[in-house]
């Protein structure tokens, strides 16, 4: 039963995706989006740890004191954060977010959109997943100019709708960036 419930979540979650990375003209993106769930891995780890309204990897971080489904996840997708955090050429900055490519951070948006709309279901509203992100943002490692392109489609969706935010990243943030 809980493999069921799982595997419908991805397939939700990947329709989602694919209907957003679409309507911004990232199809590539959109088909192949979180192909690594369907992997031993972050699959049978899913379905142990399945609960319906968050991530399988949150009840196995508890469970275990970490995620080898997320650890094995973050390590294969490159619209996660996470993916893109490395030592700094400057020895003094330590680890730090790399600037993450423009079509990676539109992905991460509309898989933060997709996520919170999946688990939300009704609930959800425009602000839902600013929301969630300004709940983690201090203990996220982002690159400045990656997280104020992030910051600025949440904020836009939030204030002006789906529609507009899908246009405007379609039209000025995505033109001449692929």
């Amino acid at each position: 039963m809980k493999a069921w419930q799982h595997l419908k979540t991805i397939l939700h979650h990947k329709r989602l995706v694919r209907a957003g990375c679409f309507k911004v003209g990232l199809y590539r993106q959109g088909i192949m989006h979180d192909w690594s769930k369907y992997s031993p891995t972050e699959f049978l780890v899913g379905c142990k740890y399945y609960q319906g309204n968050m991530s399988p990897n949150n009840a196995e971080r508890v469970a275990r004191g970490y995620s080898s489904a997320w650890l094995h996840h973050k390590g294969r997708n490159k619209h996660h954060m996470e993916y893109w955090i490395d030592y700094s050429v400057d020895k003094e900055k330590g680890i730090c977010g790399m600037e993450i490519p423009v079509k990676y951070v539109v992905e991460m948006y509309i898989d933060r959109v997709s996520a919170a709309k999946n688990y939300q279901k009704g609930a959800y509203t425009d602000r839902s997943p600013l929301e969630y992100y300004e709940n983690g943002k201090s203990i996220h490692i982002l690159h400045p100019n990656t997280r104020e392109l992030l910051e600025r489609l949440l904020t836009m969706l939030a204030e002006e709708g789906e529609k507009a935010t899908y246009e405007y990243i379609r039209r000025e943030v995505l033109k001449n960036k692929k």
